[in-house]
């Protein structure tokens, strides 16, 4: 009777060791596929001593699958190549009662980092929490399957969720911002480790309390990253190499928001403007001058701000925070050869046009935007503003068209919007006004917030645990 009790209990432990072993080779990457990168793969000059809180940027690989794709369409960016969050298709959009089908799913962690879009496959960071680590991961547009990912090991605490940031994408790389502020670079088809970054080592970087939500901006195969440190307020890197190409002094003592830089031509020079936490400032982004502070001003400081900033004429621009900051309007001159900002409108959100996490779109001279939940009245709802009146909209949604913090988008003179609980609508934009078309649930989700992608008449949405690809054609 006792040597069956013992026979029993080897018996119970082994299927336990059995599932522990199954269960850990579903969370950890088998060794066998697994590339490590060799020393110095995170820039550090050769001979210098790691320690154990360093991180290694892109140290692992896993490779699950190699697919060709006649697909040529993109979404290279936060808010598109243009930066407009407008994209026109020759692909004529289905706007029937018709349901959209879901061409197919991805579970994720935690998190609200949306997709880019580059011949035929989505990118997107993710956070792994079992493994504490970031990982940019590559599918196929077409089926969803997970061609690769590269990922690092970085232990960071849930607080709304981790990896909130957009890649950017070119033909010879993808370059990622992740919560802690580590920049990486990869071959965007091999997913071959280039270089990178650790902002808070390189320029001493004070990361926000909701992490990085900085999307790396790419201007003319120039990486523009603002890490508002205690030395370097702005720099511009090859996107190829890393090389730090030129810097900003942080003269102005910014700390970094979760606000992106957004290029700019004001006045007809062509600038990079940034809202960081301290004020709002733009440097030069022409050859001759690139990198040199143009002009500045703390008339406007939220201590929290997430929309970047937005051209709404050849001299203005749009700002707005949330947590009771809402809207201001600045204005750049040059006068006499010297820049100067000047805010001529500043009010609540209850007063006018506001939002709290996502950039509004200037379309038909007009500005679309969702109130924020102090926005009085118009909480929630998706509205329509002139520039020169941002006091009173020109037209809102109804009252039970109430989007929370959802994303929105343009395409092809269609708006659409999904709510953050994850359904989906389409608008019909027209000059004073918007026709409500269809909506359709896509998910019973929760914190849909991501930034919504297009390309090749495909759609992705996502909400904190799942990103979904519907074709919209």
């Amino acid at each position: 009777m006792k040597d069956k009790r013992i026979i029993t209990g080897v018996t119970i432990l082994m299927v336990f060791v059995y599932i522990g072993i199954l269960v850990g080779w579903h969370l950890y990457t088998p060794r066998e596929s697994l590339i490590i990168q060799s020393p110095g793969a995170d820039n550090r000059p050769e001979g210098l001593a790691r320690t154990a809180n360093d991180v290694l940027i892109g140290e692992f690989f896993m490779k699950y699958d190699d697919v060709s794709s006649g697909l040529t369409g993109k979404w290279s960016s936060f808010r598109g190549e243009l930066t407009s969050n407008i994209i026109e298709t020759p692909e004529t959009i289905n706007t029937s009662e018709e349901e959209y089908p879901v061409l197919w799913s991805v579970e994720t962690g935690e998190g609200h980092a949306a997709s880019v879009i580059y011949n035929g496959r989505v990118y997107f960071l993710d956070y792994n929490e079992q493994m504490s680590s970031d990982a940019l991961r590559c599918f196929s547009l077409e089926t969803g399957k997970e061609l690769w990912r590269r990922w690092y090991r970085v232990p960071i605490k849930r607080n709304h969720g981790f990896s909130r940031t957009v890649p950017a994408i070119g033909d010879n790389y993808i370059i990622t911002i992740g919560p802690e502020g580590h920049v990486m670079c990869c071959d965007p088809v091999t997913g071959d480790m280039k270089w990178s970054l650790d902002m808070q080592k390189e320029f001493k970087t004070e990361v926000p309390f909701w992490y990085t939500g900085q999307c790396p901006r790419v201007d003319n195969n120039v990486l523009i990253l603002a890490p508002a440190g205690e030395e370097t307020l702005l720099a511009g890197l090859d996107c190829l190499t890393g090389e730090v190409l030129w810097t900003t002094p942080n003269t102005l003592n910014y700390k970094m928001s979760h606000s992106s830089v957004m290029p700019m031509t004001l006045g007809g020079k062509r600038m990079y403007v940034y809202i960081g936490v301290g004020g709002i400032c733009a440097v030069s982004a022409e050859e001759k001058d690139r990198g040199t502070l143009l002009w500045e001003t703390s008339k406007w400081q939220p201590s929290v701000v997430a929309p970047s900033p937005l051209q709404v004429s050849s001299n203005q621009i749009f700002m707005v925070a949330g947590y009771g900051t809402g809207g201001a309007l600045l204005r750049v001159d040059n006068s006499g050869g010297k820049w100067i900002a000047t805010v001529t409108d500043q009010y609540k959100p209850n007063e006018g046009l506001s939002s709290e996490q996502q950039t509004p779109i200037l379309y038909n001279n007009m500005i679309i935007s969702i109130m924020p939940k102090d926005g009085g009245g118009l909480r929630g709802r998706l509205v329509y503003y002139s520039p020169a009146n941002l006091r009173s909209p020109v037209w809102t949604s109804a009252a039970g068209e109430q989007f929370g913090l959802g994303p929105y988008i343009i395409i092809n003179k269609n708006l659409f919007v999904f709510k953050d609980d994850g359904e989906l609508y389409v608008y019909e934009v027209g000059q004073r006004n918007m026709k409500l078309l269809k909506k359709q649930r896509i998910m019973d989700g929760a914190d849909a917030w991501g930034p919504l992608s297009y390309a090749d008449g495909m759609l992705i949405v996502r909400d904190a645990h799942t990103i979904k690809c519907l074709r919209i054609i």
